[in-house]
């Protein structure tokens, strides 16, 4: 299958990521069409609108003629424009997914997706993360990925060679949606404590320097909103202890996708079980090493890049 995903703006880089996976580990073949970049991720792009001379145009339009698959991410649809190709001229004879991602439009109302979608009978809809089911219960939850045997994404040796304080990260694209003022709220109290932290605040950063930082840190701090970010995904993999707040629901998916019920998460889900757990992993730096070797046995066994795009095409192939 030719699958050609399109996206005003690629959220958290994921779709390219998918695409990268796809052409690696399938027989399929994926591209990926943008419109904007937002923040400073400087992500990898491949059809990006505002880089495309006429040839990349021209390439564009092919590709709306030729895939099997119009993949649109977040509220991107078949009335968006993509330069002069609108992909609504180019549905007869495809497959059509819809993949949310968590957009406050989508989250305000998800009523009125599902409404539309009934509508059009479209039934091929994803999720990123299981809470998203809750809002859309004809979705199947796709998970994201990293690529785990990326350098970028593998461990660092040597972090915890020498002695200092421990070193936590936290990198919140939005900090209100992300528990951030509850984090430097809580580094702030242990300031007076036995275990002063040494806090990295990853914000508004290129992706490869963002991952870099996490990766010379000991644990990161994702967010308390009950479910995983793709952040938890990066540290997941880099061997780092990886505080979340995942609720019960979301615990239960988790297990069912990753086939264990030993899931690699610190939890904490409000500011006192934070500086718990800030606490436990400072105090004891061979429970923080052995948390995070198992944070990273958990992606390479568990939630591979294969394992997560084999799981994708089984999708397009269902269809």
């Amino acid at each position: 299958m030719i699958i050609l995903m399109l996206a005003i703006n690629d959220p958290a880089g994921t779709a390219i990521q998918f695409c990268r996976a796809l052409n690696r580990h399938t027989r399929h073949t994926a591209r990926l069409a943008t419109l904007e970049t937002r923040y400073t991720h400087a992500w990898e792009k491949d059809l990006h609108l505002p880089d495309l001379g006429p040839d990349g145009v021209e390439e564009l339009g092919m590709l709306l003629r030729e895939a099997d698959v119009l993949h649109f991410h977040m509220t991107c649809d078949e009335h968006q424009p993509f330069g002069p190709h609108l992909p609504a001229d180019h549905l007869l004879g495809k497959a059509v997914v819809h993949h949310h991602h968590g957009h406050h439009d989508f989250r305000s109302n998800p009523g009125a997706f599902r409404d539309k979608y009934k509508r059009l009978g479209r039934a091929n809809l994803l999720v990123s993360t299981p809470d998203l089911m809750r809002l859309l219960p004809e979705a199947s939850w796709q998970p994201n990925l990293v690529p785990v045997d990326d350098p970028l994404f593998t461990p660092l040796p040597g972090r915890f060679a020498h002695p200092g304080p421990l070193r936590v990260c936290h990198s919140p694209t939005r900090k209100d949606l992300k528990n951030t003022d509850d984090f430097l709220a809580v580094v702030k109290a242990m300031e007076n404590g036995p275990h002063k932290l040494a806090v990295d605040l990853i914000d508004d950063v290129p992706n490869a320097e963002c991952l870099a930082r996490k990766r010379r840190c000991h644990v990161l701090f994702d967010h308390m909103q009950g479910y995983y970010g793709v952040s938890s995904l990066e540290g997941l993999s880099q061997g780092l202890a990886v505080i979340a707040g995942l609720d019960a629901w979301n615990r239960a998916q988790v297990a069912r996708f990753a086939k264990t019920e030993d899931l690699p998460w610190v939890s904490a889900s409000d500011r006192a079980g934070l500086k718990a757990r800030l606490h436990e992993l400072a105090e004891d730096r061979d429970r923080c090493r052995a948390v995070g070797e198992a944070s990273r046995r958990f992606m390479v066994e568990r939630w591979s890049d294969r394992a997560v795009v084999e799981r994708l095409a089984r999708f397009y192939e269902a269809m």
